[in-house]
C-alpha cells in the first residue's frame, strides 16, 4: 500500500493512527523495561517472594476489563447511529475508569497498612516496583480518561457518525491498550514471585 496516495483526509487519518501506534509502542517499551528490571531484581537476597498483591488490584482489574467492554459497546452504538446509547455507554466507561483509579489508590492504602512503602527504611525493592508500575499505569489511565472526556464531549456535540468516528476509534484503541496493559501487569506481578 502506498501511503502517499489518497485524499488529504485519508492521509490525515493514517497519520493520526500511526502516531497513536508509535505512542503505544513506546509505552510498551517503557513497561517492558520496568518488568525486565523487576525480573532481574527478583534475584536479590532482600526480594519478598511471598508478597500478596492487594485485593483492590484484582477488583480494579475486573473494572477496567468491564470498561473496555462498555467502550466497545459505545462504539458499536455510534456506528449504528444510536447516539443516545453511545453517549450512555461512554459515560459508563468514564465512571468505570474513575472507579479503576480509586480502587488502585485503595490498593496502595492496603499496601501501606501492611507496612509496605515505596521508599524509606521499611521499603522493599519489590514493593517499590509494584508501586512504580501501578502508579505509572495510573498516570496513563488519567491520560486515557482525558482522551475519553474529549471523545464524550465530541459525541455529545454530534461529531461522530457512522463512517466518521476517527476520534472515537483512536480513543477506544488507547483505552483497550491500557486495559490489556494492566491485565498483563497484574498477571506479571502475580506470577513472577
Amino acid at each position: 500500500m502506498d501511503l502517499t496516495q489518497g485524499t488529504a483526509e485519508e492521509k490525515n487519518k493514517r497519520a493520526k493512527k500511526m502516531m497513536l501506534w508509535f505512542g503505544i509502542v513506546s509505552l510498551i517499551m517503557g513497561f517492558a523495561g520496568w518488568t525486565s528490571a523487576y525480573i532481574v531484581s527478583s534475584k536479590r537476597d532482600d526480594w519478598i517472594s511471598d508478597l500478596e498483591l492487594p485485593q483492590a488490584f484484582f477488583i480494579s482489574t475486573a473494572i477496567i476489563i468491564l470498561s473496555s467492554i462498555t467502550y466497545f459497546i459505545a462504539k458499536k452504538y455510534v456506528s449504528r447511529n444510536d447516539q443516545k446509547m453511545g453517549t450512555i455507554f461512554l459515560l459508563v466507561t468514564l465512571v468505570l475508569g474513575i472507579s479503576f483509579i480509586v480502587l488502585q489508590f485503595n490498593g496502595f492504602s492496603q499496601m501501606l497498612e501492611n507496612g509496605y512503602y515505596f521508599t524509606g527504611p521499611t521499603s522493599n525493592i519489590k514493593m517499590s516496583y509494584v508501586f512504580l508500575i501501578a502508579a505509572v499505569h495510573i498516570a496513563h489511565v488519567v491520560a486515557g480518561l482525558i482522551s475519553l472526556l474529549v471523545v464524550l464531549v465530541q459525541q455529545m456535540r454530534g461529531k461522530y457518525m457512522p463512517g466518521d468516528m476517527l476520534g472515537m476509534e483512536l480513543g477506544a484503541t488507547f483505552w483497550h491498550f491500557l486495559d490489556f496493559l494492566w491485565v498483563y501487569l497484574i498477571l506479571f506481578m502475580y506470577f513472577v514471585k
